[in-house]
């Protein structure tokens, strides 16, 4: 099956050509095929040279693809490039690939081999090993996970970790069903739109490594908007 992996960025001048360069060196060798897979860099309002160099990439590597994205949003960013694409399979990582690559050919084989309609890594299953993250965000985390199911009534156990794939034709279903949030909250609106519509779900336990010197994640706005978009998500039910 073929696949892209969308990397939505927003001024990552620092560490884009290299995360970029570690991710197309793992793919090549693992899908020697080129013609299988892309790498689609979503921009969405950076400022900074991301799209300079974003460019360079594409010359660089003919597997990689600039996307432009007209305005702020990851939820936005993801849905310009799943909607667009052609691929059997589409899905995101974050650009500090904090999930271990070779969780990789897992997720694949979830989706091409075993019949499954989306794949979700968590931080939170008991094989799981999460290395670097701090109490500030491990409680947040939880307490947010916790939410979910308390008031949602959902049973995934994380639904924030940046690595979620699934079928195509799983994503054009979800977002017909309603799952479209322009921000943060889209991957989680999907998993739970996902499990509502009862798609086949793979959890897949991860090695997670925390890089919170970059993170532009900021808890407390953060927790206040997704807090009103799983009261919107809730009524669209």
């Amino acid at each position: 099956m073929t696949f892209d992996v969308t990397i939505p960025v927003l001024n990552e001048e620092a560490t884009l050509k290299q995360q970029v360069g570690i991710l197309h060196r793992f793919l090549t060798e693992n899908y020697p095929d080129r013609s299988q897979w892309k790498i689609i860099i979503a921009d969405n309002g950076s400022t900074d040279r991301t799209r300079e160099l974003a460019k360079e990439l594409e010359t660089i590597y003919p597997e990689v693809r600039l996307l432009t994205v007209p305005k702020k949003g990851v939820g936005l960013a993801l849905k310009h490039s799943w909607g667009r694409s052609e691929a059997d399979i589409v899905g995101y990582m974050d650009l500090d690939l904090a999930t271990d690559l070779r969780h990789f050919p897992e997720a694949y084989s979830a989706l091409a081999d075993q019949g499954c309609d989306f794949v979700y890594a968590t931080r939170l299953h008991p094989r799981s090993r999460v290395i670097g993250r701090t109490l500030k965000r491990e409680i947040s985390s939880r307490g947010f996970n916790w939410l979910l199911k308390a008031y949602l009534g959902v049973k995934f156990s994380d639904g924030m970790c940046g690595f979620k794939f699934l079928k195509r034709e799983a994503y054009l279903k979800l977002s017909d069903r309603g799952a479209q949030n322009d921000g943060w909250f889209f991957s989680t609106e999907l998993l739970i739109t996902a499990e509502w519509l009862k798609l086949k779900v793979f959890e897949l336990p991860v090695t997670w490594t925390d890089d919170a010197a970059s993170s532009k994640v900021r808890i407390i706005p953060l927790a206040k908007r997704y807090w009103q978009d799983m009261k919107a998500i809730k009524k669209k039910r």
